[in-house]
């Protein structure tokens, strides 16, 4: 019997693709995670502990190792970003007692996005070698090493402004989205891919409701 964490292991077929038990559930909890941040939900953190462990799995199944790496990092700010949302410091609460939305000032968002750039540049240069560097845990070459470098670095870094919630978070995933979408439809991660189409929408959602509640917040004297 194939391991239930395995891309071979299928759960069902849809119009002739097969879905993997391992992409179902990795893309179920996702989708769910995603839904509540943009709802403002601390709980979203919880649901997302359980997703980027599934994923983490099934990105190594797919060569996709930046992205593999990625799933890593999101484990720690999950528990993090739970944590900051659940419990503020004085003076930035909202009205649930969870910290309220902010935004960045133009200068530091100038140098979060020349940040994101020069380490895309980085990354995506390691990720082209990495299997020559470490032949033993990467058998074959990284499908797309610049690509998947800045959904690696433009995800990580969207998440610092996630975990302290800026306004600036959800633009941001709105482009890694797309990015995404299009990477793991050509990577024949069906439903994935079809996950990231929905998470465009998501984001779109998010950026607006945050935006008016952060409009909506007195302006302090």
């Amino acid at each position: 019997m194939p391991d239930f964490f395995s891309l071979k292991n299928i759960f069902f077929t849809v119009f002739g693709y097969e879905m993997s038990h391992l992409e179902f559930w990795a893309t179920l909890t996702g989708g769910l995670a995603v839904w509540l941040s943009a709802r403002e939900n601390v709980w979203s953190w919880v649901i997302g502990l359980f997703n980027v462990s599934l994923a983490f799995i099934m990105f190594h199944q797919s060569q996709l190792y930046p992205d593999m790496f990625l799933q890593v990092f999101f484990f720690a700010t999950n528990i993090i970003g739970f944590w900051l949302w659940k419990f503020p410091k004085a003076g930035k609460a909202n009205q649930k007692m969870e910290l309220r939305i902010t935004r960045l000032s133009t200068g530091n968002y100038l140098l979060f996005i020349v940040g994101v750039a020069v380490a895309t540049l980085a990354f995506g240069f390691f990720a082209k070698n990495l299997h020559e560097i470490l032949p033993d845990l990467f058998h074959l070459p990284s499908a797309f090493p610049y690509i998947d470098s800045f959904i690696l670095v433009a995800s990580v870094a969207t998440t610092f402004l996630m975990m302290n919630k800026k306004v600036e978070t959800w633009w941001m995933w709105l482009l890694i989205d797309i990015i995404s979408c299009v990477l793991y439809y050509t990577k024949e991660i069906r439903l994935y891919s079809l996950l990231y189409l929905v998470f465009c929408f998501i984001a779109t959602y998010g950026a607006l409701d945050w935006t008016r509640k952060y409009k909506s917040y007195e302006v302090p004297k």
